[in-house]
């Protein structure tokens, strides 16, 4: 990584009907932004998350986004269901993949994205925030998968990274009783990293990119796709994954210099390659 640069106030780069999308000092803060029905997700807001964060990934000049909510209320509450109460079978199949295509997305970015979670995420809100990085939520936060009371199953990934995240006698009474969940049992749970003060909900959030964008870049891209692609496997396929992304990482100048700055005592200045 270059030297640290001077801050810089946040710029906006694209506009986006239903998204908040600013850059600063290398994160990308992207802002779901539509509190009158509590962020609640349609297929324009889905397309606006996904044209953001295709931004992020391919600028070279972002080593971190933050999700958030508009408002206090809510981080996403789930689907639209003025929308969703319109669609047929085969548009709910349709409507189902492109959102988890979204999220595949974001948790494949290859770069640490953070789930800002201020208010309520519930639906496909929980399963947005399950497909980032890491997820840190202010007290008030709500999280639940309340399909089965819509006569719906989870269809943005719950059925496949709930259980992944918090085991699967957990994962299916949250699913199956479509009950809500503070915060504290979330993070008892491990379906949240951290429980924050509203106050300091992004502050802790780009402490956490920061100290991240502090290590080699191609290290943190190859974790997390070691990871993300280990759970899909056995753990001896994993270990295989691992061995060849732990090569890949000792080709890399980045390794060079982070040996060389431990063995002489300084600081390493990282640059991705």
């Amino acid at each position: 990584m270059d030297s640290p640069v001077t801050e810089t106030e946040p710029t906006a780069t694209l506009r986006l009907a239903n998204v908040l999308y600013e850059k600063k000092d290398g994160i990308a803060y992207v802002t779901v932004n539509r509190p009158k029905v509590l962020n609640a997700l349609n297929t324009p807001t889905w397309t606006d998350i996904r044209t953001a964060f295709e931004d992020a990934r391919d600028d070279t000049a972002v080593h971190g986004i933050i999700l958030t909510g508009a408002g206090n209320k809510a981080f996403i509450a789930g689907a639209d269901i003025s929308e969703l109460s319109k669609a047929t079978a085969l548009d709910a199949e349709r409507a189902s993949r492109f959102g988890q295509e979204v999220l595949d997305l974001i948790e494949n970015l290859g770069k640490p994205v953070i789930a800002a979670v201020n208010g309520f995420a519930l639906g496909g809100g929980c399963e947005t925030a399950m497909a980032c990085t890491i997820r840190i939520a202010v007290d008030t936060a709500k999280f639940g998968q309340p399909e089965v009371t819509l006569g719906l199953v989870p269809g943005g990934g719950g059925t496949q990274r709930l259980p992944r995240l918090v085991g699967k006698g957990r994962a299916l009474q949250l699913i199956l009783s479509g009950e809500m969940i503070g915060a504290q049992e979330a993070y008892r749970i491990g379906l949240v990293n951290e429980i924050v003060p509203a106050a300091d909900l992004l502050t802790r959030a780009e402490a956490i990119l920061k100290k991240i964008a502090s290590n080699a870049p191609m290290a943190v891209k190859f974790a997390i796709t070691a990871v993300n692609k280990g759970l899909e496997t056995s753990q001896d396929q994993g270990l295989l994954l691992e061995a060849s992304y732990f090569g890949l990482c000792a080709g890399t100048e980045d390794k060079k210099e982070g040996t060389s700055a431990f063995l002489e005592k300084r600081a390493p200045q990282f640059r991705g390659r």
